[in-house]
């Protein structure tokens, strides 16, 4: 045993060096470049701003539920459904936990691999089995072999490989939690545009009704007056021409609110064929919609945050290209028991153990790497144009919102007067026919005249509610980038002794 200290003294130093050398060489560098985001053009102030966006403060679009700005019980509840049971939703959110697990597998080279292979075995070698050099006859034997190995390997992460290839994985994990709130959003959005066309349809197809109605009243007044030998038969025809007309107007919007209906229950996660949404009067309001500053809009997309997370990841792929013109290093060790009699495994003489490192630096593969981090280069410099163009779209659709909704604010309010002019248009038509001053023909164009102007002005009262909409959306329905830097995964200690 004394002839073994010095030994075992040995072996201890030479662990002790090299559990040092690990944790000196754990601190490495990082090679390659450091992310900034890039600087895009921003400008001052909103060109088509309104009066009545500069009234309502910042926080009046409800975080989260965007949709409660227009107070419509029914359109919450809807909302509500589709967060729960939409596919599309449901599969962003899927994604999200892929890279959630994939950003866990990057964490795990921070640790050693450690694996064991016990195995145990009974062996007959053979009595002719070649041995080199004189050796007396052999004879068969039989044996146990019992074995307990266990291995170690650890990657030194010198020049922040390592570090990069997590870099990577949280960019892309929360490049997918910008995501999944990209797809919320659009889907909510979808959703609160349908249903609005879907009232406008409503509110529409009672116009059409109504007018259907005085048509029918003013068909049989028509008849009456010519049984009475006062109106000609083409007066009939042409009032019975616009009634077939009307109705045949009032199938087309039955049928166009058909679709928005089965839309809708695609979006819910419904069949088209077992869902139904009853009719229900149409008088909302444009609410008043917050814009805030251009800058926000940065913050406020998920679609520019995505962009922007796209940027991170392949910087850290330019980063990943360049550690490898660097040397790779990986310490390994293994050690166990050996004995041919299992009463005998676990004890000092039937250990085994060994330590030992491996470099592996990269000096001809024919360009190979110097090509890649080329590619990632421009993999990068893409992503950069990508996000620059995701922000002029982004610019390009709240001003968009903002102008269309100034315009319709304006056609909505010459269009009611048009409204009023046509009823009385219409009553002062009745009345000169009736009178005998006129013919039956001014009845029939004012009549349809107003069901013009009723139609028009109902639907554009549909367009401000979509165009608010689709205002929100571009503003990013009060998300926040922020959010995302919470989808970040660390390096854990518990994870040295996980699966």
């Amino acid at each position: 045993m004394k002839g073994l200290t010095p030994v075992i003294k040995s072996d201890l130093k030479s662990a002790l060096l090299a559990a040092a050398l690990l944790a000196v060489c754990t601190v490495g560098c990082t090679v390659g470049p450091g992310y900034r985001r890039p600087i895009a053009q921003v400008p001052d102030a909103w060109k088509g701003e309104g009066p009545w966006q500069a009234a309502a403060p910042k926080d009046a679009i409800p975080k989260g539920t965007w949709w409660q700005v227009f107070h419509d019980a029914e359109l919450d509840r809807l909302e509500q459904d589709l967060l729960q049971a939409n596919q599309l939703l449901a599969a962003a959110q899927d994604r999200l936990s892929q890279a959630r697990s994939q950003a866990r597998i990057a964490s795990s080279a921070y640790f050693p691999d450690v694996s064991a292979d016990p195995s145990g075995q009974r062996q007959r070698l053979s009595g002719n089995r070649p041995l080199s050099g004189a050796t007396p006859p052999l004879t068969p034997v039989r044996q146990n072999v019992f074995t307990v190995p266990f291995s170690v390997s650890y990657e030194l992460d010198l020049f922040g490989r390592v570090r990069r290839n997590l870099e990577a994985a949280n960019a892309s994990l929360q490049g997918s939690a910008a995501d999944l709130e990209n797809v919320r959003l659009v889907l909510s959005a979808e959703l609160a545009a349908d249903y609005f066309n879907l009232r406008e349809l409503d509110r529409e197809a009672g116009v059409v009704r109504q007018s259907v109605e005085i048509q029918q009243k003013g068909l049989d007044l028509v008849n009456r007056r010519h049984e009475g030998g006062i109106a000609n038969g083409l007066e009939v025809a042409q009032q019975a021409a616009l009634l077939d007309s009307t109705a045949t107007q009032l199938q087309l919007v039955v049928q166009q609110r058909a679709q928005y209906e089965h839309a809708i229950a695609v979006l819910l996660g419904k069949s088209a064929s077992a869902f139904s949404l009853a009719e229900a009067p149409f008088n909302a309001a444009p609410p008043a919609i917050p814009t805030g500053v251009p800058s926000e809009i940065l913050e406020r997309r998920p679609d520019v945050a995505t962009s922007e997370r796209q940027m991170a990841f392949e910087n850290a792929q330019v980063g990943l290209a360049t550690a490898a013109f660097y040397p790779h290093i990986t310490l390994g060790g293994s050690g166990g028991w050996e004995s041919r009699d299992i009463a005998t495994l676990v004890n000092a003489p039937s250990a085994f153990w060994s330590l030992g490192g491996d470099l592996l630096q990269p000096i001809f593969n024919g360009g190979r790497n110097r090509a890649n981090l080329a590619a990632s280069r421009a993999a990068y410099d893409e992503s950069a144009a990508n996000y620059r163009e995701s922000v002029l779209v982004a610019f390009q659709q709240v001003e968009d919102g903002l102008s269309g909704l100034a315009l319709l604010n304006q056609a909505a309010k010459t269009q009611q007067a048009a409204v009023a002019d046509s009823r009385r248009a219409l009553d002062i038509a009745n009345n000169r026919y009736v009178g005998g001053v006129t013919t039956y023909l001014d009845v029939i164009t004012a009549q349809s005249t107003l069901l013009t102007n009723e139609r028009l002005a109902t639907q554009l009262l549909g367009q401000q509610m979509v165009t608010s909409v689709y205002l929100v959306k571009a503003l990013g329905g009060a998300w926040d980038a922020s959010e995302v830097q919470r989808e970040q995964v660390r390096p854990a200690l518990v994870q040295a002794v996980q699966q």
